[in-house]
């Protein structure tokens, strides 16, 4: 992938970052990033040999998570040391802030708080980007009445809701994600783009250590973001070197938040292999958590000795399980297992048309001691068995996070559309 490219014109330059038309990739970009830092406007700005190669690897895996994850990105690939493909998008002159911890202009502009604030739910502010009157902040009204256009899309209350709700699910993914690091992700800044090409609203720009702080065990005093070059006192050489160091250490750190934290796995139980096609979409469905999932046939009523021992055998290697259990007519599957293990049970029975109301009680009424569950439809028996692993698996946890703002933005535009036909 690192063959030199085609590049076409310059389309723009930043304070950090050149973007070059690509002859050979029409509707992509290339975005190559510079050793330079800035603060405060560029009001103070410095050369930073390897800047750029740490900048573009940053960002670069700060994409990937989120794409893994479902995000709609304009990230394409990682290109070289120093640069990156991108879709290429008209920028919304936005920059969205999203803080979980108050501090920094926060402060300033809302005298009172103190330092430390804990903001649940999460808060969300807007500045225009407007380097002559250095960025002001925004309200939602003034963004609504200013009607801009993007590709061919006007900014309305449709799209500045969907880029509202997906700031918030992109700072939980990654708050959730340097979580794991021990870090605290305590404001972050992103922009967002029209996919020139889909015209969709997608994340745009770059994420990288510009657009963040970051607090390792929530201890401002270490903290690793840009905000350490913005307090220097005086641009040293030695301090530019602590400066880089950080920026490197954030560099090596963001790639252990694409590990995933604890794999686990789902086994599905059938009572008869005729459950196959049922079973199928519950594997399926795992497969877009990223979860492996085993398929096993065993009934509990004609031979219970092989469903102990399966079920002894996924809790002897010590891989997190979750079983669900499928059985038409009596379910004795799921429940003599869950007697039988202290792992979760999910219930998952094919229910007919014509017993279906009967047979369903053999998975609702339990003796006492069994905590089995019961989920009717496949996909959602996946689903609750994703979301047992995402307690303790960041990457499952954004997939699911993830699927939640797509659904909603969904909702949004075909609502959208439909109010535009009937007018």
């Amino acid at each position: 992938t690192l063959t030199a490219l085609k590049l076409g014109q310059k389309l723009n330059e930043g304070k950090t970052k050149q973007i070059f038309e690509l002859a050979d990739e029409p509707g992509h970009v290339l975005v190559q990033s510079k050793d330079q830092i800035t603060a405060g406007n560029a009001a103070r700005k410095d050369q930073m040999e390897g800047k750029a190669a740490i900048a573009n690897r940053t960002t670069s895996c700060v994409f990937k998570l989120l794409q893994e994850a479902g995000i709609k990105t304009a990230f394409v690939r990682q290109q070289s040391e120093k640069a990156f493909v991108a879709a290429r998008c008209e920028m919304i002159p936005i920059e969205w802030v999203c803080r979980r911890v108050a501090t920094g202009s926060f402060l300033k502009r809302n005298p009172g708080v103190k330092e430390g604030y804990r903001f649940y739910p999460l808060k969300m502010e807007m500045f225009f980007k407007d380097d002559a009157n250095n960025d002001p902040q925004w309200s939602e009204e003034q963004l609504l009445e200013t009607k801009l256009s993007l590709a061919g899309l006007t900014i309305g209350r449709c799209e500045v809701d969907i880029m509202n709700r997906s700031t918030v699910a992109i700072f939980e993914v990654l708050e959730r994600a340097w979580a794991t690091q021990n870090c605290t992700l305590v404001d972050m800044k992103i922009e967002f783009g029209v996919n020139v090409s889909t015209k969709e609203i997608v994340l745009a720009d770059v994420i990288d250590n510009d657009s963040w702080r970051l607090w390792p065990a929530g201890d401002r005093s270490q903290q690793k973001d840009k905000q350490v070059y913005r307090d220097l006192k005086e641009v040293t050489p030695e301090a530019m070197q602590m400066v880089k160091r950080n920026f490197e250490w954030v560099s090596e750190s963001v790639k252990r938040l694409l590990e995933p934290q604890a794999s686990g796995r789902v086994v599905v139980l059938m009572g008869s292999i005729s459950d196959t096609a049922h079973c199928e979409k519950i594997r399926k469905a795992c497969g877009s958590y990223g979860i492996p999932c085993d398929l096993r046939v065993t009934s509990a009523h004609k031979g219970p000795d092989e469903t102990l021992r399966i079920k002894a055998e996924y809790e002897g290697d010590g891989v997190p399980t979750v079983f669900v259990a499928v059985a038409g007519r009596s379910n004795g599957l799921g429940p003599v297992m869950s007697g039988n293990t202290v792992y979760p049970v999910i219930n998952c029975p094919p229910i007919t048309p014509n017993w279906g109301a009967q047979d369903i009680w053999s998975s609702l009424r339990m003796p006492s001691g069994l905590g089995c569950s019961t989920v009717l439809s496949p996909e959602a028996a996946a689903q609750f068995a994703a979301q047992i692993f995402g307690l303790s698996d960041h990457l499952v946890w954004s997939k699911l996070r993830a699927s939640m703002l797509n659904t909603w933005v969904s909702l949004k535009q075909a609502d959208k559309k439909l109010q535009a036909c009937s007018l």
